[in-house]
């Protein structure tokens, strides 16, 4: 169930995990920062696989993002709408059951996001960035879209994020994953 913070909050009081730590959504915003600012400096991404992160890596860098999970088709057209901000380090990935067209667009969303659109292998193979808030024009993904993760708008570049980077994450099958979690 979504707190007063928008984080889907957990029988257990989490929010989501950081690095493998169970945290509160304040607790989410400050670890996120953190471990956003260790990332970006070029350290290595190791942590395990987890649902409630999504590892990206390529040559040069790497970021993980605490996220949301969109896996229906209720929470997937809710998406970040209504959302006044959202903590860098932090977004939601959107799943689909099988690789797809998709497109996006900003109704009734409040802040610029950037769109990761990323393949069955895992591989990043487009990205859009500064969608801007409110605006009802479509956004195409690649014809092969199984997941598109949403972030703070400007931080892909900002991070070096962009196409041909590997995505590890639990929802991708394994055996054609570029970067599996075992």
């Amino acid at each position: 169930m979504p707190s007063r913070d928008g984080w889907k909050t957990r029988a257990n009081g989490c929010s989501g995990c950081v690095v493998g730590r169970c945290v509160a959504g304040s607790q989410v915003i400050r670890t996120a920062a953190a471990v956003f600012l260790a990332i970006s400096g070029g350290t290595s991404v190791s942590a395990g696989c987890s649902e409630t992160a999504a590892e990206f890596r390529w040559d040069g860098g790497g970021v993980r993002f605490a996220v949301e999970i969109a896996d229906d088709d209720a929470e997937r057209a809710r998406g970040l709408m209504f959302r006044e901000s959202l903590p860098i380090g932090a977004g939601m990935l959107f799943v689909y059951e099988k690789p797809q067209k998709v497109a996006f667009w900003m109704k009734n969303t409040l802040i610029p996001l950037d769109m990761i659109f990323i393949g069955p292998d895992g591989r990043v193979n487009g990205v859009h960035a500064n969608a801007v808030p409110g605006d009802l024009t479509g956004i195409p993904g690649p014809d092969d879209t199984l997941m598109v993760l949403e972030i703070k708008g400007g931080l892909a570049a900002r991070l070096g994020l962009e196409e041909g980077a590997e995505l590890r994450h639990p929802a991708l099958n394994q055996t054609v994953a570029l970067w599996p979690c075992s």
